[in-house]
């Protein structure tokens, strides 16, 4: 999968805002180039919500284990929920770690490398044998932040 693929697959999803930070948008820079899904069907980045999903291009301060800093290299982040995690991890988000996976393995699914413990798992560089999987966790993860919106829009308070 490349970058452009995975944007017009959640780009498809109803709802979705994709945020793509440039120069000139007073985002900051660390950001340009990147892009971060959220389910927002006004089109309005919502104040009270993370993206469910992102795509990165490049290393991050702490981040730097997935080695984004080798040509064509990218990760998809993906906040599939606890039962996705244990799927495709085999341990709860908070639980110890028995079995390192090096967090720069291309097309493998993989806890996040800093945001596991909150749940969210990472794909370096999809390919065939995480494309289906990708595809239907980034999904799951925006059934859930739907989900998560609506609550919200019925209970009136914002959070």
């Amino acid at each position: 999968m490349t970058i452009d693929e995975i944007i017009g697959f959640v780009d498809g999803l109803d709802g979705v805002l994709s945020l793509r930070p440039a120069p000139g948008d007073g985002s900051p820079e660390i950001s340009w180039g990147d892009t971060f899904f959220y389910y927002a069907p006004d089109g309005v980045i919502p104040a009270t919500a993370q993206p469910f999903a992102t795509v990165v291009a490049k290393d991050y301060p702490g981040d730097e284990t997935s080695r984004l800093d080798r040509p064509g290299a990218f990760r998809v982040n993906i906040s599939a929920g606890k039962e996705a995690f244990i799927r495709w991890t085999g341990h709860a988000p908070r639980e110890p770690v028995t079995a390192e996976v090096d967090p720069g393995t291309a097309d493998t699914v993989i806890a996040h490398p800093v945001y596991g413990t909150l749940g969210w798992l990472a794909v370096v560089n999809p390919g065939s044998r995480t494309e289906a999987a990708t595809r239907e966790l980034l999904r799951t993860a925006y059934g859930l932040a739907r989900s998560r919106h609506e609550r919200r829009a019925r209970r009136g308070d914002g959070r």
